[in-house]
C-alpha cells in the first residue's frame, strides 16, 4: 500500500493537527505533547545544533509519511530502534500520531534480544537510527521490515506548524515500554494514550517547568524516567540537551555549564559520579534550577553533598516504575534535610499508600508494601494477565516496594522485597548497609547482596567502587562499617571494582552483583 492509499483509507480517522479541537486535541497524546510551543522555540539540542519546534513538527510529518508507506494497521505495535536524537523523538511522536503503539528498545541489547523483543511482541515494522542499521538486519532476518535513518537527516530541518493526527481512544496502547530487567527477566509493560497524559500533568504541576527551561538528558529515553523528561518538556514548550553518556562526569558539568542548563536528571549512579568524581559539588552554575533523582535510593551523605554544592538548585526526590508511567511520589526540596531518606507523598492524582498483608494501613513506623492508585497506572503487561492480576488488579499497583510512614504521611523506602538479604534469622535491608558505607567519602559506589550461605542462609557482601583519588581497601570500608552497623549487618567481604554492573539506564543490577560475589568465592575455593 502506498502512503497515498493509506491516507486516503484513514480519511475519516486522521485530521490535522491544528484541525482538533477539545476533546479531540487531546485524544492522541502527541498532538498534547506537541500543542503548547511557538515553531521558533529550541525543541533540542545536539551534536549537530539545535531543532526547534518546527523542525520537530515537520520531522513527525515526514516519519509520519514514511511509516504510512508501510501499509500498516491502527493499533499495531512498530519498534524503534535509536540513539537519543531528532530521529527517535519525531519517530516515537510519529507513531503515537497514527495510532500505533511505540515499542523502544535499549539500544545496548545485541542483535538476537532485538529480533526476539520486537518478535515477541508483535511488531510490524522496526524504525532503525542510522548507527543501529547493522543490528536492525537481524529483525530483518525474522521477517521484520526495516525502515532506517535516511542519509543526511535533511527531513529534520524542515519546518511545519503541525502534522497529521490519527484519533485514538484515549485507553488505547501508546507504547510498550520494556521494564529495567535489574533483578529479573523484563517484561512489556502497556502504556496508554490517558496514562502519559496524565503522569506529564501531574509531574509539571510540582515541578513547575517553564518553556525557558533546559533540560540536561543524560537518560535513554527507552527508560521511562527519560520519557518522562520527553514527555514533559516538549508539553512545556521547553528545551532539551544531548549528553549521550555519563561515564565521563566531568563532561556532564562542563556541559551543563556550556549550554546554561536549568535542570539535570539521574539515577543514583549518574549523582554519586557526579558528586565524588567530578567538580559539580564545587563548580559554580548559576543556570541551574532544578535536579531531578528516581531510580534507587541516594544515600544520606550524597544527597547532603549534592545540596550543598549547588543550594541554589532544587532537588527533587522521586519516585516511580514502569508500571506508573513514570512517577508516583515526590519530595519537595524545602522537606529534604528535614525528612531524610523518603520519597515523599503521591504526585497529584496519585494515592500512594503503604498496607499490611491483609491491605490495611501501616501505622508509623510499621512495615508493608507500597500501593498505588492514579490515572498513570498502566493496564497491564502485554500479553500477561497472570502477572497483570498480581502487580496491577483493578488499577491498583502492587509496587513489591516495602515501606514505612511517618505521622504526616510522608512515606520511606525500606528495600525491594527480594533485595532484603536474611541472615542469621534477621531481615537486612540492603539500602542500610550501602547507606553506611558511603558515609565514606572516597567511595563513588557500593551494592549489597545476600549470597547463599548453608550456615546463615544468606551472607552479607558488598561490592564497592573508590575514587581514584581517594584509594581505599576493601579492610577501610569493613572497619567502617563495624564502626556504624549492628554486627549481624557488617558485611563478611567486600570487594572492590571498576565499575557496578548497571543496566541500560544505569541501575544497578543486584542479580550481577550476587553473581560476582559468587564467582569470587569459588575462584577463592578452587586456588
Amino acid at each position: 500500500m502506498t502512503a497515498s492509499t493509506y491516507a486516503a483509507s484513514t480519511h475519516t480517522a486522521q485530521r490535522r493537527a491544528s484541525d482538533l479541537t477539545p476533546p479531540q486535541w487531546h485524544t492522541n497524546v502527541a498532538a498534547y505533547l506537541l500543542a503548547e510551543a511557538p515553531g521558533e522555540a529550541t525543541a533540542w539540542i545536539d551534536g549537530t545544533g539545535a531543532v526547534s519546534y518546527a523542525n520537530l513538527r515537520a520531522a513527525v510529518g515526514t516519519m509520519i509519511e514514511r511509516v504510512a508507506a508501510l501499509g500498516l494497521v491502527r493499533g499495531e505495535p512498530v519498534a524503534l530502534l535509536a540513539a537519543n536524537g531528532t530521529f527517535w523523538i519525531a519517530s516515537y511522536l510519529a507513531i503515537l500520531a497514527s495510532g500505533m503503539v511505540a515499542v523502544p528498545l535499549p539500544t545496548a541489547i545485541d542483535a538476537g534480544e532485538i529480533a526476539r523483543r520486537a518478535s515477541w511482541a508483535g511488531c510490524r515494522a522496526l524504525l532503525a537510527g542510522r548507527s543501529q542499521a547493522a543490528k536492525a538486519e537481524a529483525a530483518a532476518g525474522a521477517g521484520i521490515p526495516v525502515l532506517e535513518e535516511e542519509a543526511g537527516d535533511a527531513w529534520a530541518r524542515g519546518e511545519a506548524a503541525d502534522f497529521p493526527v490519527t484519533e485514538v481512544d484515549p485507553h488505547a496502547d501508546a507504547a510498550y515500554l520494556f521494564t529495567s530487567g535489574t533483578t529479573g527477566d523484563p517484561r512489556a509493560v502497556r502504556i496508554t494514550h490517558d496514562n502519559i497524559r496524565a503522569n506529564t500533568d501531574s509531574i509539571l504541576g510540582y515541578l513547575e517547568l517553564a518553556a525557558d527551561d533546559r533540560m540536561l538528558v543524560v537518560l535513554p529515553f527507552t527508560y521511562v524516567f527519560g520519557a518522562s523528561l520527553l514527555h514533559t518538556h516538549l508539553r512545556a514548550g521547553a528545551s532539551l540537551v544531548d549528553h549521550p553518556s555519563s561515564a565521563f562526569p566531568e563532561t556532564i558539568v562542563q556541559a551543563l555549564a556550556d549550554h546554561a542548563c536549568t535542570g539535570m536528571a539521574g539515577v543514583p549512579s549518574v549523582y554519586n559520579l557526579l558528586v565524588r568524581g567530578s567538580t559539580f559539588t564545587r563548580r559554580e552554575l548559576p543556570a541551574l534550577r532544578h535536579m531531578q533523582q528516581a531510580g534507587g535510593a541516594l544515600s544520606p551523605r550524597v544527597l547532603r553533598e549534592l545540596v550543598a554544592g549547588q543550594p541554589h538548585a532544587r532537588l527533587f526526590v522521586m519516585y516511580g516504575q514502569t508500571e506508573a508511567t513514570a512517577r508516583l511520589s515526590y519530595l519537595p526540596p524545602e522537606e529534604l534535610l528535614r525528612r531524610e531518606g523518603s520519597i515523599g507523598r503521591g504526585i497529584p492524582g496519585v494515592v500512594l499508600r503503604v498496607l499490611d498483608e491483609a491491605g490495611v494501613a501501616v501505622a508509623p513506623g510499621e512495615v508493608g508494601e507500597i500501593v498505588a492508585a492514579g490515572r498513570n497506572v498502566s493496564p497491564g503487561y502485554l500479553d500477561d494477565p497472570a502477572a497483570s492480576a498480581r502487580k496491577m488488579s483493578d488499577g491498583v499497583l502492587r509496587t513489591g516496594d516495602l515501606g514505612t510512614v511517618d505521622a504526616d504521611g510522608f512515606i520511606y523506602v525500606v528495600d525491594r522485597a527480594e533485595d532484603f538479604i536474611k541472615s542469621w534469622g534477621y531481615r537486612i535491608a540492603s539500602t542500610d548497609v550501602e547507606a553506611a558505607a558511603m558515609e565514606l567519602p572516597g567511595l563513588i559506589a557500593a551494592a549489597a547482596v545476600g549470597v547463599p550461605d548453608e550456615r546463615c542462609g544468606e551472607r552479607v557482601e558488598m561490592v564497592v567502587v573508590a575514587s581514584p583519588d581517594r584509594p581505599l581497601t576493601p579492610q577501610d570500608v569493613l572497619r567502617h562499617c563495624r564502626e556504624r552497623l549492628a554486627p549481624y549487618m557488617v558485611p563478611v567481604r567486600v570487594h572492590t571494582v571498576d565499575a557496578l554492573p548497571v543496566n541500560a539506564n544505569g541501575k544497578v543490577v543486584k542479580r550481577s552483583v550476587r553473581e560476582l560475589c559468587i564467582t569470587a568465592a569459588l575462584a577463592r575455593a578452587s586456588s
